[in-house]
């Protein structure tokens, strides 16, 4: 008997026999209920035979045969009847237990967020995006029709979604392009790190979403529900509809600041903070000026994570004004990485591990951070290295600058188009979805092992536009992406490691070594970062103007 568990009141299971009540009894289930009509199969048992048997051991059965496929919306309403009037836990039951989650799902719709409903069900090894459209209709069945259609609908306006939408713009103006993103404001995310180190003000890396939508590109503030890509649909929240010719989906990371216990209680006070929050990165600032002696602690999760260097950024640059305030010989200053070594490529350890002896900082690998108790200043830590990761290492500390754990949004992890891991299963040079050729995607959301940064974003964004203008017979070429990300290493206050790299931790310099050698500390790339990129990224990126980012051709 192979029962899967959706709720603590409702577990779900293929058809049963009579000798599985014996156990069903023994697991405390008071109710069962059967939604197969009997004689649906020759191999199977009757209701009244179950429930003979179910009684004689107390427990109550109920009949709801459903005819599997015409699921209605009565059948729905009458199981959330049964749910509310039968003592739990509940048993259902049909052919393989589809039916009996399908029922569910739509029984709870006007309970339980979509999202949650999916992940619940498809954790249980059932797929419900088929329902989402009713889920969302507060479990009945839509009557409406596509609400609006595009040539091209991008997912997420974040710096993949607005350049990829540019770079579509740039090479064919025609097209009829929407962005869907709820969030009234856009974020230059690679100037965190410096806010936190006392270089930019917070308000020169916000500008509002309304100011950079491209122009002739219609901006749908809403969220994404769902997906249904076997009708290159896309459910909003209200139920709306959205239909396109090509899908791109890059609605960026989730930051899962729940996964670290007690946590979000301390974040921004008692010497907490991080440099991944926009609100949070001035009380690094804050925090660092301020800090003479104590332990500085720093960690770092398990990847992938969105800018795998900014843990270890926030390090360096906080340590150089200590040097240079001539108090860092007071700090204890300690890097925890949930990963086992400092850098995923090999070429720039060694000049890293300069800054770190330099620095004095010790080093702390395979430790991830679960637990923070603010007020009496105390991390711990996990050893993933230890035969029995359940002991936890207590470190106390003065100042902890954290970095969350990250994955794709709620939406994206339940939805049919990711991976067993739960990203966006793409090609990983042409960033083309594996099982839906009609959609792609780039940015931190899909699976290609490319380094989570901005700049893995701009070169992205023209080989998706390339290649969605050649499916749609628009472009004779098509165009490869090699994996291309870069990672500017802030090792201190004037001077930045230019790390470019791609798959395989081949080493990508844009520059000749001459003018920027990326496996040494400069001072020019230090102005690339400060003075340069900014508006690149405002007024080249996002507008679709592709410098040193010229797409390669598929031969």
């Amino acid at each position: 008997m192979d029962y899967k568990v959706l709720t603590q009141n409702v577990s779900v299971c293929p058809q049963i026999t009579v000798s599985d009540l014996a156990e069903i009894h023994k697991k405390g289930f008071n109710t069962i209920v059967c939604h197969r009509p009997d004689g649906e199969g020759a191999d199977q048992v009757n209701f009244t035979e179950i429930k003979e048997a179910a009684e004689a051991l107390g427990i109550k059965a109920v009949y709801q045969p459903v005819v599997s496929g015409k699921i209605t919306d009565e059948d729905a309403l009458a199981f959330k009847q049964i749910l509310a009037e039968v003592e739990s836990p509940i048993f259902a039951y049909c052919r393989t237990g589809t039916r009996s989650t399908t029922l569910w799902a739509l029984a709870q719709a006007t309970e339980i967020p979509v999202n949650d409903i999916l992940q619940i069900t498809k954790n249980a090894g059932y797929d419900m995006s088929g329902v989402a459209r009713r889920i969302l209709n507060g479990g009945n069945t839509p009557t409406d029709t596509t609400d609006q259609k595009f040539d091209v609908v991008v997912v997420g306006g974040g710096a993949a979604g607005i350049s990829v939408a540019s770079s579509l713009l740039e090479r064919q103006a025609s097209l009829s392009i929407a962005i869907i993103d709820p969030a009234d404001v856009h974020y230059y995310q690679p100037g965190w790190t410096l806010v936190g180190a006392g270089v930019f003000k917070p308000e020169e890396t916000v500008k509002t979403m309304s100011s950079l939508i491209p122009k002739g590109v219609t901006w749908i503030k809403n969220a994404v529900a769902a997906f249904e890509p076997d009708h290159k649909k896309v459910l909003l929240d209200g139920c709306s509809i959205i239909e396109y010719t090509k899908l791109i989906v890059c609605p960026g990371l989730k930051l899962d600041w729940d996964k670290i216990s007690g946590l979000k209680e301390t974040l921004g006070k008692n010497g907490v903070t991080s440099n991944y929050r926009f609100d949070l990165a001035p009380y690094t600032w804050e925090l660092v000026e301020k800090f003479s002696s104590g332990k500085a602690v720093f960690s770092q999760p398990p990847m992938p994570i969105k800018c795998a260097g900014a843990p270890q950024k926030a390090m360096y640059l906080s340590c150089d004004h200590w040097l240079k305030s001539a108090v860092l010989d007071k700090i204890d200053v300690q890097f925890y990485n949930a990963g086992p070594v400092l850098f995923g490529v090999k070429d720039y350890v060694a000049p890293l591990m300069e800054y770190v002896e330099k620095y004095n900082a010790n080093l702390n690998f395979s430790h991830n951070l679960v637990k923070v108790d603010g007020p009496n200043k105390k991390a711990y830590f996990q050893d993933l290295s230890a035969s029995d990761t359940t002991d936890l290492l207590e470190v106390e500390f003065d100042m902890l600058h954290v970095v969350p754990s990250q994955s794709a949004p709620d939406f994206i992890k339940c939805s049919p188009l990711v991976d067993a891991n739960g990203w966006v299963d793409v090609d990983q040079s042409t960033l083309q979805h594996k099982v839906y050729p009609d959609i792609y995607s780039l940015g931190d959301v899909m699976n290609a092992p490319n380094a989570k940064t901005a700049a893995a974003a701009r070169m992205q964004a023209p080989v998706v536009a390339t290649n969605v203008l050649h499916d749609l017979g628009m472009s004779k070429t098509r165009a490869i992406y090699d994996g291309y990300g870069s990672c500017p290493l802030t090792v201190e206050k004037g001077k930045i490691v230019l790390a470019e790299f791609g798959y395989g931790g081949k080493l990508l310099p844009t520059f000749p070594a001459w003018l920027i050698n990326s496996t040494k500390p400069s001072k020019l790339a230090w102005l690339l970062k400060e003075k340069l990129l900014p508006p690149i990224y405002w007024k080249a990126m996002l507008k679709g103007k592709e410098w040193f980012a010229k797409p390669k051709e598929l031969n």
